[in-house]
């Protein structure tokens, strides 16, 4: 039996990087194709790490780059979307540029250009800013009303996809955080930037009454993988809408003050302010905290507290 596909669209990006690290790790015991796209710079310093891997550079905007994949790849058995302009302000800034990079349908246009294109499945990364943000715990049932252009690209993405593909899983991702990644992302990372402006003693302004529940890195991994393997392995008809968070409902305050516990620094350090009383360029809702059963019940995964999620980030980084 030839070796299944899996193709990573935005593989230089954070999760990307993460899920390249994750199918390494398995690719001993169950032998895969391994294919990643790339836009903004080169990826020597992955295919050094992941020398097995395909690195292909495609403009998801237009399209180009996807018949090269064609040529050299072939057919993927699943296409994992990480690729985005996720940024809110940028997306604010610039809403043509954030709807053609965040609804896919370069992607997949190539992807229905394959005779049977019925056996891709497509695993696309979505965001909990779809939802409105005025009350706790959000179900997936819950109609999706963005307050910002970051939230309506990506769920005019959602729409795009549930209506032009007949394989998928739509994951709605919160805060997603972890180690940093082989090849460093130019993005801050939140426990990082955390404990980097809090190890340096000065008073710093954090918001307390903006919700999320933060999500480990490697939790979104195992997720991805155990879909795919339910994919391979039972060859079902899929779609799925996931919201995909921790289980923990966290302010930035919250998140912190528990970088200070375990770093042992001066929580007095952390100055709780109104998100009200800073103008960050785009509106952004107040409390997108998620119910995760869904999750739980379908993938029979339960994703790792926040404050064991940072202190395995915090081992990880101090052991680079």
């Amino acid at each position: 039996m030839s070796a299944k596909k899996v193709l990573v669209v935005g593989g230089t990006g954070y999760l990307g990087q993460h899920l390249l690290q994750g199918f390494s790790e398995i690719q001993a015991t169950t032998p895969f194709a391994l294919a990643f796209t790339y836009n903004s710079f080169p990826p020597q310093p992955l295919l050094l790490a992941f020398p097995t891997s395909f690195a292909f550079h495609v403009d998801l905007k237009t399209g180009l780059g996807f018949d090269s994949i064609s040529q050299q790849f072939g057919q993927p058995d699943v296409v994992v979307n990480c690729a985005a302009l996720s940024v809110p302000r940028a997306c604010e800034n610039d809403p043509d540029a954030a709807i053609s990079i965040n609804v896919p349908s370069s992607l997949v246009n190539w992807l229905s250009s394959f005779a049977q294109s019925d056996n891709t499945l497509v695993i696309h990364i979505s965001t909990d800013q779809v939802y409105k943000g005025v009350k706790s715990f959000y179900k997936e049932e819950d109609e999706a009303l963005p307050v910002n252009v970051y939230g309506k690209s990506k769920v005019a993405a959602e729409q795009f996809i549930s209506e032009k593909w007949s394989n998928f899983a739509i994951l709605r991702s919160s805060i997603i955080f972890g180690p940093q990644t082989v090849s460093p992302v130019p993005k801050s990372l939140p426990i990082q930037w955390i404990d980097g402006v809090l190890s340096k003693g000065d008073k710093v302004e954090f918001f307390y009454d903006e919700y999320r529940c933060p999500v480990y890195v490697k939790d979104v991994v195992a997720i991805i993988r155990t879909l795919i393997d339910k994919w391979l392995s039972e060859g079902k008809k899929m779609q799925l809408l996931l919201n995909v968070g921790g289980p923990d409902r966290v302010s930035r305050v919250q998140m912190a003050e528990a970088v200070a516990q375990i770093r042992g620094y001066d929580s007095s350090l952390i100055k709780p302010v109104s998100a009200s009383s800073v103008d960050r360029g785009v509106k952004s809702p107040a409390d997108i905290s998620m119910d995760i059963t869904k999750l739980v019940q379908k993938l029979n995964i339960c994703p790792t507290p926040f404050k064991d999620g940072v202190k395995l980030t915090l081992a990880a980084e101090a052991s680079m």
